[in-house]
């Protein structure tokens, strides 16, 4: 790997919002992405539409909304895998995600076999 560890979390913040775009049809306002040991941590502003946060001010939208997008992000997550291999050459071993349906940001975590964060020491 010959990209810093800086340039490695840019190319994944790329390669995540390229997906969106193909695989959900719209990408979020922002996202940062962390490397922290084994972990990717990619955090997404603005995954909501407008009517989504109408839908999200009854308890039973709320649930149909987090519901609804997390379906359609693990039936990408292979593809989302195959992102983080071909960037960091790392496996992934899991993948956790959460919507906040309040502010909108939705939090990836990519949980490696390996600890990345050394391949830049």
């Amino acid at each position: 790997m010959k990209l810093t560890k800086g340039a490695c979390e840019a190319e994944i913040s790329k390669a995540i919002t390229q997906w969106e775009k193909d695989f959900l049809g719209r990408g979020s306002l922002s996202v940062k992405t962390d490397i922290l040991r084994d972990m990717i941590i990619v955090n997404l502003q603005g995954i909501l539409t407008p009517a989504e946060y109408t839908v999200c001010e009854t308890k039973e939208g709320l649930l149909t909304i987090k519901k609804t997008r997390s379906e359609l992000v693990e039936s990408g997550v292979e593809e989302l895998k195959k992102c983080i291999l071909t960037i960091t050459g790392e496996e992934v071993k899991s993948f956790h995600t959460d919507l906040s349906s309040r502010t909108g940001e939705r939090v990836m975590v990519f949980k490696l076999y390996n600890n990345v964060e050394n391949l830049f020491a």
